[in-house]
């Protein structure tokens, strides 16, 4: 019985562990693997004629602490746009571990 609440134990540890607290979902939804995920994904459309410049803003999270800012207004500020053309996101994230995600702003 003893050996029983031990395996017990142990496969609910595997399973709280194999959740993850990294995760990170795209504003665009989009595929999400458990184990590895590199997606990118169309966020938004705006009104300038050009995407001459490019600027981007990260966030990343490990186990469970998450830092950085990832919006457009950082990404803007980056490339110094003030008109947009469009933005992206890339998701990447391996086992719930570690993950990234990353606002593209393209535009003037």
């Amino acid at each position: 019985m003893k050996r029983l609440i031990v395996i017990v134990a142990a496969a609910c540890a595997v399973v709280v562990f194999m959740s993850g607290c990294a995760m990170v979902g795209g504003v665009a939804g989009g595929s999400y693997g458990g184990i590895y995920t590199q997606t990118s994904g169309a966020v938004a459309v705006g009104s300038a004629a050009g995407s001459d410049k490019v600027g981007t803003a990260t966030s990343t999270a490990i186990i469970c602490f998450a830092t950085g800012d990832s919006s457009i207004k950082a990404a803007m500020d980056s490339a110094g746009i003030t008109k947009i053309h469009h933005v992206d996101c890339k998701v990447m994230s391996v086992m719930g571990v570690y993950a990234k995600y990353t606002t593209v702003v393209y535009g003037e």
